[in-house]
């Protein structure tokens, strides 16, 4: 089984079905999603379309982040709209038709069955944030999902790695402290959607356009077949050039001095 934890997706449908395809997930492995899909991008409906799907597909572990909390809260609560909208939730209304009415029954589950956080015997992952004295069970609402990293928590007392999302790396690179790790880069801005995988550490990253990144590596082994591919190709037009017979005397026109012979 391979367990993979994506960070915030806002609306980037096509970066989550990239990165999906990227994965192609068997129906043993595990991808734990740390919320935020909606708001912001332009397919927040697209989104969860493809979450229920994958759940059809393998094992989903999704969790709530603060722009869910503010969408069920207006959507199928009395939360005044005004600070969602401002938050990018006027994106999220537009995908849907322009009307909160037209969600779909199995997006509703979907939200509704969110969780607080998901814990396994060596990492925690939570949306936002921790109070590293506190079991996860017993964590702040505010902290849990609201709290930025402005200053980094200690290890958690339990000593698990910790895998956060919430606060955008405007650099695009996960922040990785070791005892935590961010895994929000930025797709909605200039950055990627970033999936890791949890026993190995290695990165896909996708833009919001759907295309992947190539990491260093991939870009060396890259750059060397391409030169290998140039390099046989001079070979083989230096051999042509080398075997050819030369031309007949007759074939051949002397040029006017300080004339180029015509091709």
């Amino acid at each position: 089984m391979r367990r993979f934890v994506i960070g915030d997706i806002h609306g980037c449908s096509k970066a989550l079905r990239t990165l999906i395809d990227t994965i192609s997930p068997t129906p043993e492995d595990e991808l734990v999603f740390l919320g935020d899909y909606v708001d912001r991008g332009p397919d927040s409906r697209g989104v969860i379309d493809q979450l229920v799907d994958l759940q059809s597909r393998c094992q989903v572990v999704a969790l709530r982040g603060n722009h869910e909390i503010m969408l069920c809260g207006v959507a199928f609560g009395d939360r005044p709209a005004e600070m969602w909208l401002n938050s990018g939730g006027n994106a999220t209304v537009t995908s849907y038709g322009g009307s909160l009415k037209k969600i779909p029954a199995s997006h509703v589950k979907f939200l509704r069955g969110l969780l607080p956080y998901y814990e396994t015997q060596n990492a925690i992952f939570v949306h936002a944030n921790y109070d590293p004295d506190l079991p996860m069970e017993a964590q702040p609402d505010d902290v849990r999902y609201w709290t930025h990293l402005v200053r980094a928590p200690q290890p958690h007392c339990s000593g698990k790695r910790v895998y956060v999302g919430h606060t955008p790396q405007a650099n695009g690179m996960i922040l990785d402290l070791g005892h935590l790790v961010c895994m929000d880069t930025y797709c909605f801005g200039h950055g990627y959607l970033t999936a890791m995988n949890v026993g190995t550490d290695e990165c896909i990253q996708v833009d919001k356009k759907g295309f992947r990144r190539k990491v260093p590596a991939e870009a060396l082994i890259q750059f060397i077949g391409q030169s290998f591919r140039s390099a046989r190709s001079w070979i083989a037009r230096k051999r042509a050039v080398d075997v050819s017979p030369p031309p007949l005397e007759s074939e051949s026109e002397p040029s006017t001095p300080g004339e180029t012979p015509a091709d």
